[in-house]
């Protein structure tokens, strides 16, 4: 028999009766799971979750639960095809052994596995204090129990609501608060909403959208303390300049927490900036080399980009999650020269104050602005960020039609300021700063960490395996 002959009956034999183990019951996991009975692997498939229910779809909690229009259990994933799984939900993996090739739960089982995904994602980073964040009607917003609750909260209603935080999913809230006609305080500690996702030039338009709805914003101010009653509810939030804000339901929007604790000690390339794999989704281990038999999908996973210089990007949208679970399950069943690249143009969309914004490439990439197409007084634009004369990203207000243009221009690097297609052209179309904030400046992106190991442990280990 010829190796390539070889090569091929493993890849049957490892498909008929291989086992495979995702950790992660989330859209990642469950997409995966599709994608690898698609692909023709009927061996043994585990799918773990933390959660004690199926995959759901996350981006309603923030716009339709809260505002009543879906009940939060229905929000369940549909699904493509039979996974024929063994799920293992509301127990969460609390370790790995790459040696024995063992998940370790909760409960005290050990899952086997032939080849493992990782996909679990990221969770709402809690209010720092846990007296305060155990008050009532202190709230996060990540869950389907999560978004349940502050449903709940909002339909009393409450007299006044206090979002901590500015980024998409704080905004989305103080929106929702607004349709329903409940006062809301938005404390931001950057110089205005969205600044680290689409810099400062945007920030200021959502700032200007989000007061003339009504919204009592206040940025560059920091949340010191959250008080309650002696019934044990908040009432009272203390600011940074010395002012309070009276409010019986806060809502800390402070960002997301990517879950890889229970990868301590695996070995993996794995910190608070998620897990490292290449562009086919294979995980790193701590000195860069990339494994054969642990990937990586969705909202944990960091990877290089082709279009941005290599770098090692986290992509926290719904399309990342899908497309680089399909990626990381085809290759998870394939060789070379099979593999596939996860080369997704990164994108998302947010729903807020009567505006759908729409993005597209990497904003934080670029350092200048330009309006393109619109009319910004009307809310109604279309802008692209460059970077060294190269368009990098692009987004829109109510004006997501022509964002596959500015798509394909940053797929092939085309020259910024870009050529404006149709006819909409604003007046002043000369580039500007962008304004992002410098790194470690509050609203700023995390700077991006290569490993969160000590040198001399990989040092250790390498000795160790060379003996």
């Amino acid at each position: 028999m010829t190796l390539r002959a070889t090569v091929a009956e493993l890849v049957r034999e490892f498909r008929a009766s291989g086992r495979i183990v995702i950790v992660g019951a989330s859209l990642a996991g469950l997409r995966a799971a599709e994608t690898l009975r698609k692909e023709g692997f009927t061996g043994s498939l585990t799918i773990i979750g933390d959660e004690p229910c199926e995959p759901y779809d996350r981006p309603p909690l923030s716009k339709q639960v809260l505002k009543g229009w879906v009940p939060a259990d229905h929000t369940k994933l549909p699904r493509m095809r039979d996974v024929d799984a063994d799920w293992r939900l509301g127990v969460a993996a609390t370790g790995l052994d790459r040696g024995t090739k063992q998940v370790r739960m909760a409960d005290g089982q050990q899952v086997p596995y032939d080849r493992l995904l990782i996909a679990t994602g990221t969770r709402a980073r809690q209010w720092p204090n846990p007296d305060e964040a155990a008050l009532d009607g202190v709230h996060t917003i990540r869950s389907r129990d999560d978004a349940a609750q502050l449903q709940k909260a909002l339909a009393e209603p409450p007299s006044r609501v206090l979002v901590i935080g500015a980024g998409f999913i704080g905004s989305e809230v103080a929106s929702v608060c607004r349709e329903l006609d409940i006062p809301v305080t938005v404390v931001e500690r950057g110089s205005a909403p969205l600044v680290g996702a689409l810099g400062g030039v945007i920030g200021e338009i959502a700032a200007r959208m989000q007061r003339d709805h009504g919204v009592d914003l206040r940025c560059g101010l920091g949340v010191s303390s959250l008080e309650g009653d002696p019934g044990g509810h908040v009432r009272r939030a203390h600011l940074s300049d010395g002012t309070a804000v009276d409010a019986d339901v806060v809502v800390a929007s402070l960002g997301s927490i990517r879950n890889v604790e229970w990868l301590e000690g695996s070995g993996l390339a794995a910190g608070f900036w998620g897990v490292g794999c290449d562009a086919g989704g294979r995980a790193f281990d701590i000195n860069g080399v990339v494994t054969d038999s642990v990937f990586v999908a969705g909202d944990v996973a960091r990877a290089p980009h082709v279009l941005y210089e290599y770098q090692f990007l986290a992509m926290e949208h719904w399309d990342n999650a899908v497309f680089g679970a399909e990626v990381a399950a085809h290759n998870m069943v394939n060789l070379e020269p099979h593999y596939r690249p996860h080369l997704l143009l990164p994108g998302f969309w947010s729903g807020q104050f009567g505006v759908n914004i729409k993005s597209v490439g990497v904003p934080p990439f670029g350092d200048e602005i330009v309006f393109t197409q619109g009319s910004v007084a009307e809310r109604r634009f279309a802008a692209a960020y460059g970077r060294r004369g190269r368009t990098v990203a692009a987004v829109t207000f109510d004006h997501g039609k022509w964002l596959e243009y500015y798509g394909k221009l940053i797929e092939r690097s085309g020259p910024f300021p870009p050529p404006p297609p149709g006819w909409d052209q604003p007046p002043d179309m000369k580039p500007m700063p962008a304004k992002f904030p410098e790194r470690g400046a509050p609203g700023a992106v995390p700077d991006v960490v290569l490993t969160g190991h000590d040198p001399s442990e990989r040092t250790a280990e390498f000795r160790a395996r060379r003996h």
